[in-house]
């Protein structure tokens, strides 16, 4: 069986979860699934540059009322509830946990616990991140000892 750490910052679309689970064609995929509430993930400033980036002026607008930090965390969970019954229905096995520290270093840890074959980080795009090579799956390049799959979410959740 072939195991996947999927990274992610907001619950899994349909579109999203075809994806995935199908990369890797008839071979049974197992995913380990971290979500970072949003309020974690980056600051204020940058999710709103990137609303800019990406003209989505009215998103950028209602950042200041997103969620963060303890706030962020039933929202978190929800979200990974919806995306781990969603891996399960297309048929792969799932489980999953919020992030409470530092992201990549619970990446690494449990790319180590699990035997992780894999990185997945499914995110929407973050230009200031990406271009100062700030995102996630840049820096986990370096960190986790496997290879690193940096894909965009197919829609909004």
């Amino acid at each position: 069986m072939f195991t996947s750490v999927l990274m992610i910052e907001k619950a899994l679309t349909s579109a999203d979860v075809e994806f995935v689970t199908t990369l890797h064609g008839e071979e049974d995929v197992a995913f380990h699934v971290l979500l970072q509430p949003r309020g974690d993930q980056a600051d204020r400033l940058l999710r709103a540059i990137d609303d800019v980036a990406l003209g989505e002026l009215d998103e950028a607008a209602r950042e200041g009322a997103t969620p963060e930090g303890d706030e962020a965390v039933g929202e978190g969970q929800q979200a990974l509830d919806v995306s781990l019954v969603g891996l399960r229905a297309a048929g792969s096995r799932a489980e999953g946990r919020l992030i409470e520290d530092h992201p990549l270093d619970a990446l690494k840890g449990l790319v180590e616990e699990s035997g992780a074959d894999e990185v997945i980080v499914l995110t929407d795009p973050h230009y200031v991140e990406e271009f100062f090579h700030r995102d996630w799956a840049s820096r986990a390049r370096h960190k986790v000892g496997v290879p690193v799959l940096k894909l965009f979410s197919h829609s909004k959740a």
